[in-house]
């Protein structure tokens, strides 16, 4: 009998939360290998186990796989979360490449000096309600259906349910204007896999706060002011 999935990364969010977050949709428990030290990290690259030292890595199914999308394409893929047929995945795959660019805004805020985090907010915010969630909007009332995709819970919706409570974090009331992603919400997040991760003491990770950057800042060797500036090219990969 295969083993849990094992997730090897540090101890937050970073590009591994969306892996945490879909294989709990797919109602898969696994395991997670959080190393604290740039050594641990460096031990994996010495080992030859990241393809470009780099993390996240899992283990699944007797393979060590990297680079996030094809790691989540693969979980999408074996636990029925990716489309009847290509067209499906077509669709899929527009809506979550999308979602990215927003997603790895936030996800960057961290690293921006204190000064910027206000003027960051207000950027992420802007985009957020005039670019990306009017198409998922309109996407949900166009389709007619409770998922993006078909009729049933797929990656897309996995991740968009993450990147709207990422958003909510930014700004509590940024849903007001969007009525179905206000009911998309309430719905998915009441799949009792869903509500299950979201309920205190399961696998997913708070926000970055001071301390987990700092942890991060070792292992990765950041530094404050990598954030992103009213672009979307990133500085910085963890």
């Amino acid at each position: 009998m295969a083993g849990k999935p094992k997730l090897h990364y540090f101890n937050g969010r970073g590009r591994m939360e969306s892996v945490r977050w879909l294989l709990a949709a797919a109602g898969v428990e696994f395991e997670e290998v959080l190393f604290e030290t740039a050594e641990e990290l460096q031990n994996l690259i010495k080992g030859g186990h990241l393809l470009y030292d780099q993390v996240p890595m899992v283990e699944i199914d007797g393979m060590k796989m990297v680079q996030t999308r094809a790691i989540l394409r693969y979980i999408a893929t074996k636990y029925n979360l990716y489309g009847k047929d290509l067209k499906e995945q077509l669709l899929i795959d527009m809506y979550v490449e999308g979602m990215r660019d927003l997603y790895d805004m936030i996800m960057f805020v961290p690293l921006a000096l204190p000064e910027e985090q206000e003027k960051n907010i207000s950027f992420i915010t802007e985009k957020a309600t005039q670019r990306f969630l009017p198409v998922f909007e309109k996407v949900l009332k166009d389709h007619g259906k409770n998922y993006l995709v078909g009729n049933q819970l797929s990656w897309a919706d996995v991740h968009l349910l993450e990147l709207i409570l990422m958003v909510e974090e930014c700004k509590s009331d940024v849903l007001s204007a969007f009525p179905k992603l206000q009911e998309f919400k309430a719905r998915v997040s009441k799949l009792p896999r869903i509500q299950k991760f979201l309920q205190p003491g399961s696998p997913r990770k708070p926000p970055m706060d001071d301390a987990s950057f700092q942890a991060a800042k070792e292992i990765f060797k950041l530094e404050k002011g990598m954030f992103l500036k009213y672009a979307t090219v990133i500085l910085a990969e963890f």
